[in-house]
């Protein structure tokens, strides 16, 4: 890790961490890390969240109890954390890029880089403003959570965390970063292909939050209603097609019951893409079904679906940003 490294807590390694974007994921991963021993800076553009975390220090309950931690930094801009160890970004899909341009101007040299987030394309938007050679994967896999209140997170469900380098392997700096997160309370591990887990998810994101978004229902009333779980499942044929085409290894053969065990498991968990439609506010469309087709016209491969509920929903968030009811 970094040379700034410098005190040993309860037989690890301090950290000097970063979390860009500390919304409901994010936050979760603040508290735990600070109270894990590790200098955490809270990195969000919503004020009033950093007001209140500064203030009142970052409540998160949840499962495994009602944690409030006061000794954590919490700011709008990274500038003020100084240089890091370590750079989460657990921003939406459109914050990567603003956040790979922030790390850019500060981060020593050899500072690590997890990018967690849903969908597709981070690392491209990453690579268009630092080197990629210590940027690692992230995957949230069975995560339920949501923000109350400024300074104030909740979640529901948090089964592993995931992590992987970019072009595969168990390096020795991965299985580090996977003890860091252990130590610090997640059920976290290291994996050769996380590209494969990646798409694996994306199959997961694409049958539930473009249709849970269009239909205004949660995952149980979607599988309820034949007609839209049938949409639900051409999505993520689509999907699929463009997987193999791309050369992902799939760990299954049949995608329709990977994505049905899944949607049983969260049945009664709104996806992320509903809840900021609720909220009238920019979803992550492009980086789940709306790139879909993206990947699809690199293939030659047709996606009707994935482009019809991209288009429904970019036309209703066109809406909110206009005004519109």
């Amino acid at each position: 890790m970094s040379h700034r490294m410098r005190e040993i807590v309860t037989g690890m390694t301090k950290e000097k961490i970063a979390i860009i974007g500390t919304g409901a994921i994010g936050s979760i991963h603040a508290m735990m890390m600070s109270r894990a021993g590790h200098e955490v800076w809270a990195i969000d553009q919503w004020s009033d969240h950093v007001a209140a975390i500064n203030k009142n220090g970052l409540r998160v309950e949840g499962p495994s109890g009602d944690h409030t931690v006061t000794g954590l930094h919490a700011s709008t801009r990274l500038a003020d954390a100084g240089p890091c160890d370590l750079y989460l970004i657990v921003t939406k899909a459109s914050g990567v890029g603003p956040a790979a341009e922030a790390i850019a101007g500060q981060a020593p040299r050899d500072a690590l880089i997890v990018t967690i987030q849903n969908g597709l394309g981070a690392k491209e938007n990453i690579a268009r403003h630092l080197p990629t050679e210590n940027v690692l994967l992230g995957i949230a896999e069975g995560f339920g959570a949501s923000i109350k209140a400024p300074g104030h997170g909740h979640y529901t469900a948090m089964r592993q965390i995931r992590l992987g380098e970019l072009n595969g392997g168990l390096s020795g700096r991965l299985l580090r970063l996977r003890d860091i997160w252990r130590s610090a309370g997640f059920n976290a591990n290291a994996f050769e292909d996380i590209q494969q887990l990646v798409w694996e998810k994306f199959l997961c994101n694409v049958a539930l939050s473009g249709p849970c978004t269009v239909f205004g229902c949660g995952p149980a009333e979607l599988r309820a209603n034949p007609v839209w779980w049938e949409i639900s499942l051409n999505c993520v044929r689509e999907a699929y097609a463009c997987g193999l085409a791309e050369g992902v290894n799939f760990s299954f053969d049949d995608p329709i019951a990977y994505v049905t065990d899944f949607a049983s498991g969260v049945k009664n968990a709104f996806p992320s893409m509903l809840q900021d439609h609720l909220a009238r506010r920019r979803s992550e469309i492009d980086a789940i079904n709306g790139m879909v087709p993206v990947v699809g016209a690199r293939h030659g491969i047709e996606t009707p679906y994935n482009h019809t509920l991209s288009t429904i929903i970019r036309a209703h968030e066109a809406a909110f940003s206009a005004g519109r009811s």
